[in-house]
């Protein structure tokens, strides 16, 4: 697809993108990353996860690639690179 800024840690495995993105006549803001689940709100670890990513990745640069879907949340699901790393490497403990 292309290089996005990151806006918007919305928990550890999901983000929002300035200006947006278009896929397939889609569009939206949110992106989920694959190759990783992180703990879900109210699951020890939620924290944690969410601002490791956030210290990653916010209004920094990602590159996004092979997109698969729109979920039903709206999301892109898509494989996610930051520094030609794929994001679910930086969370080894929660790959998928």
């Amino acid at each position: 697809m292309a290089d996005f800024i990151v806006s918007e840690i919305v928990d550890g495995d999901t983000f929002k993108v300035k200006n947006g993105w278009k896929w397939n006549d889609k569009e939206g803001d949110t992106v989920r990353p694959t190759g990783y689940n992180t703990p879900e709100r109210w699951k020890p670890g939620y924290e944690q996860a969410k601002q490791r990513l956030e210290d990653l990745i916010l209004d920094k640069k990602v590159d996004i690639k092979s997109a698969k879907i729109v979920d039903e949340w709206g999301r892109l699901v898509a494989d996610v690179y930051y520094n030609g790393k794929n994001l679910a490497d930086f969370f080894p403990e929660y790959k998928e």
